[in-house]
């Protein structure tokens, strides 16, 4: 389906992202006057689609889309939609995750480019040598994850469900957990489990000190530390709450504090300000005490330019190959059996 329309060229980086053909329209391509929003609003109803964006998408993107989440909402709304068109705002993985459970339906994302670090870290063919090392063992992984290692998996598991999970399994199932270290270490912790853990980490959350999160706390004695549970030990050791970006949403929301400070992406304060107007909220620091490293630089390739183009081009666009689909389908499909019923969040809909 779709390809007719286009002369389609495979990206050499992934076997299911596929590049607009010649011909396609470029950036250089779009009128400066254009008014981005009422064009992609345009495309929108012309071409049935549904615009999903994460948190951690700049504020433009998350302003224009039907829906914003995180990885686990958006994973539910990927599997209910009645789109032709999918939308996905975010990175590659999450792309995959909604072809894999739309396999009829067209997903284009903004930038083919838009990967993960812990995707990265995790390549299929290292992660099949570490499973093959613990065959007693069943493979659970975090959704931040390539199609490949999902296919290797028993369960996929995203921070909002992960806990909830690995409680859900036999005590004594022995588990390895990947990609993400720090993840895996926390969910050892609040589970009492010892999962073997592959040794992946975020770039984003990796970056973040401790040290200096204290002394902005010193400067501000009433803000409260919000953290994803990505981050390392000892920024959590530090935090008044440890959650995924929809529970740090909703801890920031509903808390009677002021002032917090937000150890994870920080276009997740686009939500917060919105949903809390009058609170304040401010990035947790890298090692410097003033570096920008609480931006993904994956999720900021996306730009309302790159989302047009993508809806008028109708690529780039995920199609995996239907083996592996089928083989990473069941794993997501145990996620969402197991997964609790979905809280009512405090942004569910745009």
């Amino acid at each position: 389906m779709h390809t007719s329309k286009r002369d389609m060229k495979k990206d050499m980086k992934s076997k299911t992202v596929f590049h607009p053909g010649q011909g396609a329209m470029g950036e250089r391509d779009i009128d400066p006057l254009l008014d981005l929003e009422a064009e992609i609003n345009r495309l929108k109803r012309e071409k049935n689609a549904v615009i999903l964006a994460h948190y951690y998408q700049e504020g433009e993107i998350q302003d224009i889309a039907d829906f914003v989440g995180d990885s686990l909402d958006l994973s539910r709304k990927a599997a209910e939609t009645n789109a032709d068109m999918i939308v996905f705002c975010g990175v590659r993985f999450m792309a995959e995750v909604a072809n894999i459970l739309n396999p009829e339906k067209l997903v284009v994302l903004p930038d083919a480019d838009a990967g993960c670090s812990l995707e990265d870290s995790c390549q299929p063919v290292a992660y099949a040598a570490f499973k093959a090392k613990h065959p007693d063992h069943i493979a659970i992984n975090y959704i931040n994850s390539s199609a490949e290692v999902k296919a290797m998996s028993d369960y996929i598991v995203t921070s909002s469900n992960a806990e909830h999970i690995i409680n859900s399994l036999p005590k004594d199932q022995p588990i390895i957990f990947g990609p993400d270290r720090h993840l895996g270490a926390y969910l050892n912790h609040k589970t009492g489990r010892d999962m073997v853990l592959w040794p992946g980490t975020c770039i984003v959350h990796e970056q973040f000190s401790a040290r200096e999160i204290t002394r902005l706390k010193n400067a501000h004695p009433g803000a409260l530390v919000a953290a994803h549970p990505e981050c390392p030990e000892a920024i959590l050791e530090v935090s008044d709450h440890i959650g995924s970006t929809s529970s740090i949403l909703n801890f920031v929301t509903n808390n009677n504090s002021n002032e917090f400070i937000v150890a994870t992406e920080q276009n997740i304060i686009h939500q917060m300000e919105k949903d809390a107007p009058g609170k304040t909220f401010y990035p947790a620091p890298g090692a410097d005490g003033s570096c920008n490293c609480s931006q993904c630089p994956f999720m900021a390739l996306n730009t309302m330019e790159k989302l047009y183009l993508c809806m008028v081009n109708e690529a780039p666009y995920v199609k995996l190959d239907d083996d592996l689909r089928v083989a990473a389908l069941k794993p997501l499909e145990h996620m969402l059996e197991l997964s609790p019923p979905a809280a009512k969040s405090a942004a569910a809909a745009e």
